[in-house]
């Protein structure tokens, strides 16, 4: 079978003929005519250029395409999130510097529970010592003997954070106080918590027992700047 290439050679080749004849015109154009044909049956045959990446994507996705259908009336589920809290640290407490900043160090510093019930008996335990006006009295706030140079709790600190630091470490430390870090490990009610300070050794008098002890609320009271 002649291919379009021979067939468009031959037609070359008659156009080339000088005084070409009335016949050979007509071949020449019906070599022409059939290579025309030829050329145009190769085109029609060559295989179409590969998809592009987006193109055959597009198609993936067309032949694989899902619908989810949520009815009206479904139900939107809660998430239940878990909180979470913070202890205060050293200098943000000693930045508050309050009666009730110095109880908090306290038992941050004795890694007891910091709870309602344990700064409200510290809070009340302070200002029997020292009242309420004058709470940081010689950095001494709960007359501490353990390591102020007084034995008899008139020692004095440097600073409050020392002070907390002493009182937390006579309560841990002091087998005389161990009711009392039971009950403040235990967060126990004001009532069972100020017994236990009542019942050890801390004070002589062991203030009365109670019949020196005061339960209206403490004020909110800070110490002069320097005591920290």
């Amino acid at each position: 079978m002649t291919s379009p290439r021979d067939l468009l050679a031959a037609a070359r080749t008659a156009l080339a003929s000088a005084n070409p004849s009335r016949e050979s015109r007509r071949h020449i154009t019906v070599v022409a005519a059939m290579s025309a044909l030829g050329l145009a049956a190769v085109v029609a045959l060559a295989p179409p250029p590969p998809p592009s990446a987006a193109e055959a994507l597009h198609a993936y996705l067309e032949a694989n395409a899902q619908k989810l259908t949520v009815p009206d009336a479904a139900a939107v589920a809660s998430v239940a999130r878990d909180t979470y809290s913070a202890t205060p640290g050293i200098q943000t407490l000693a930045a508050g510097g309050t009666n009730y900043d110095w109880a908090k160090l306290v038992l941050v510093l004795g890694a007891f529970p910091m709870t309602e019930s344990n700064v409200t008996v510290l809070t009340r335990w302070m200002r029997q010592e020292n009242g309420a006006d004058d709470w940081w009295n010689r950095n001494n706030p709960l007359n501490n003997g353990w390591g102020s140079g007084g034995g008899g709790g008139t020692g004095s600190y440097d600073s409050l954070v020392i002070a907390a630091e002493n009182a937390a470490a006579a309560l841990r430390a002091n087998g005389g106080y161990s009711g009392i870090v039971e009950a403040l490990d235990a967060s126990a009610p004001t009532a069972q918590l100020e017994q236990a300070i009542w019942d050890s050794p801390w004070a002589s008098g062991h203030y009365a027992y109670g019949g020196h002890w005061s339960y209206v609320p403490v004020p909110v009271v800070t110490s002069p700047s320097g005591t920290w």
